[in-house]
């Protein structure tokens, strides 16, 4: 496709006028988005207007008018952190969002208290969940009497092997 005087001029014009290089491509008709972005950095063209249908957004901070300087947004009496650059997806949490609630398990649980033992004395049946680090000298293994089904005791499978439909309800 060649990009003819009046082709260019009519991409000048969308191009200001704040639309999209797709919606430009589309009304040049057999050019594609890329070929628009191509030409729109050789052309130069950075200014941008703003599209009519864009919705202009709220500013997130007041400027108060004497010094010009940012205002603190406020949630529930609580100074909420303002967001640049790099913390931009960091969120405040609202103080009028409801707490999680807590999951309860489903049967009484009880906590194996460890054996403690060390990885010369684990079998095929005892449990190999991993206590501590394994730099110090504290680290050791559960030890209880592991299922015949894997390496953990019946309490420790339950953390590791979490069930599908558990999972997702937690995110």
């Amino acid at each position: 496709m060649n990009w003819t005087d009046e082709r260019v001029e009519l991409l000048k014009k969308l191009w200001a006028e704040g639309l999209s290089a797709s919606q430009i491509a589309a009304q040049l008709g057999g050019v594609s988005r890329n070929a628009v972005i191509g030409k729109v950095h050789r052309l130069k063209l950075s200014s941008r207007g703003r599209a009519s249908a864009a919705p202009s957004r709220p500013k997130k901070t007041a400027h108060s008018g004497a010094t010009g300087k940012p205002v603190p947004r406020t949630s529930g009496g609580r100074i909420l952190p303002q967001t640049v650059g790099a913390n931009a997806l960091n969120t405040a949490l609202d103080a009028d969002a409801a707490p999680r609630p807590a999951l309860r398990p489903s049967e009484n649980v009880v906590v194996p208290i460890s054996r403690r033992l060390s990885l010369a004395d684990l079998t095929e049946r005892t449990c190999k969940w991993p206590n501590g680090d394994p730099l110090h000298e504290d680290f050791h293994f559960c030890g209880n009497e592991s299922a015949e089904s894997g390496p953990y005791c019946t309490y420790h499978a339950r953390l590791a092997f979490q069930p599908a439909s558990e999972r997702r309800r937690q995110r």
